[in-house]
């Protein structure tokens, strides 16, 4: 039997094209129908670790024969008197599996699940095309093979994964520069649930401010990944257009650009109401795709804050603040179905006053699910935190607020990636 080559430099459907049933066939004796149970008596016991015997007739595959059934039948009482001398057919299999030599390892093992436990224990036969018995195979040479293949596979694709968040983070790097070179007290915290994510940051550097986008797009994991690089292209063709004064435009213009390219403006439909308890509507091609978001721009000549939130607010603390001010956002998401091609987003101004501290976070620290009651971590949580260590720096002000929601956490399953942000002026 051909063994699989691990760390195969093939991509997946080569590996899949390269084992067939051909991979898994084996020799052993062949019975014909003039053959006694005498000899097949013989066979098994001179054959120690054959599983099954096929039975062949002028090149033809006819039957199987189990070496358990077979042998617990013959130790029946006056079996072996009454049967010895006559034709192998009698312990035989009539419909064993017969699968042809290029049957894909794929298809062979739904055939061999959809015929039940029988095929994994008896084995099953091969053929050429033109259905002559070649050899036979068994079933546990194919769930080895399976299982390295599965493993193959899933290396491939983990590999795939971890040079794709090499490519996610590199389009983060820039970012975290103009970060750096803008503010002296920050922190930004991004945490994909695995290892790629559908959080995004966008930060861009100018001579009179800068401009930042917190980004939380539909899923996690590769297809939120996928939608990061979206947003990611059309952020840079927004803000090379001049919009970076005006956030709620530029929600707008992002709105229109996600809901085009993903053709989701046009041709929707609500769902029938025993598909969903709630109406909701989706595109024609069954997409619902978008985002949350936080686009704001700092003015460093007009001490101002602008900014417009699609479903994410901003949090700010004063200096000599005794509670946390929230600025809500609009109720709507950027791109889905249900916001419209033309929604306006409203842009909101903070004016910024000495040592105040500004935060934003997407919402996957606000709904994980943890403590002794499992409810969400919340917003008042969230807040409390914000507000009792407000005056520290902020890289201990993230420390302290992320080990606080891994504690809360606890051994709950992580619901969503984790992204947030802290900033002094």
């Amino acid at each position: 039997m051909k063994a699989l080559q691990m760390n195969s430099k093939a991509g997946l459907s080569e590996i899949e094209a390269e084992f067939i049933a051909k991979n898994l066939l084996i020799e052993v004796p062949i019975l014909t129908p003039n053959h006694t149970n005498d000899d097949v008596f013989n066979l098994f016991k001179d054959y120690t670790d054959v599983v099954g015997l096929p039975v062949v007739e002028s090149g033809n595959p006819i039957g199987l024969i189990n070496r358990n059934i077979f042998m617990d039948g013959m130790a029946k009482p006056f079996h072996r008197d009454l049967f010895n001398r006559k034709s192998c057919i009698a312990f035989m299999d009539k419909s064993p599996l017969v699968v042809p030599e290029d049957m894909s390892i794929q298809e062979l093992s739904f055939r061999v699940v959809n015929s039940g436990r029988k095929t994994l224990n008896d084995g099953f036969i091969i053929t050429n095309n033109d259905g002559e018995y070649l050899g036979v195979g068994t079933g546990e040479d194919l769930v080895k093979v399976v299982t390295n293949l599965q493993a193959e596979k899933n290396r491939l694709v983990m590999e795939s994964i971890n040079y794709a968040s090499v490519i996610q983070k590199s389009f983060l790097r820039s970012s975290k520069e103009d970060l750096a070179a803008c503010l002296k007290d920050f922190y930004m915290h991004w945490e994909p649930r695995d290892k790629v994510g559908g959080d995004y940051y966008v930060c861009k550097k100018f001579d009179d401010g800068f401009f930042f986008a917190l980004i939380d797009c539909t899923g996690h994991g590769v297809p939120g990944a996928f939608m990061t690089l979206i947003m990611a292209s059309f952020i840079d063709h927004i803000l090379l257009e001049d919009n970076r004064h005006d956030p709620a435009g530029a929600l707008a213009i992002m709105n229109k650009k996600v809901k085009t390219a993903l053709g989701q403006m046009e041709d929707v439909n609500p769902l029938m109401p025993e598909e969903s308890r709630f109406a909701k509507l989706i595109s024609k091609d069954g997409s619902d795709d978008g985002m949350d978001a936080a686009f704001f721009w700092v003015s460093l000549t007009d001490k101002k804050i602008t900014y417009a939130g699609a479903k994410t607010p901003i949090f700010y603390i004063g200096e000599n603040d005794e509670e946390v001010s929230v600025v809500d956002p609009d109720r709507k998401g950027v791109g889905y179905v249900d916001t419209p091609y033309d929604f306006s987003w409203t842009n909101k101004e903070i004016l910024i006053t000495q040592g105040m501290s500004v935060y934003l976070t997407t919402d996957g620290i606000i709904d994980q699910i943890g403590g002794p009651k499992n409810i969400a971590f919340g917003k008042k949580r969230y807040s409390n935190i914000l507000l009792e260590h407000h005056a520290k720096p902020m890289l201990e002000q993230e420390e302290i607020l992320m080990n606080a929601f891994y504690e809360y956490q606890g051994k709950q399953k992580r619901r969503d990636d984790v992204s947030l942000m802290g900033f002094r002026l």
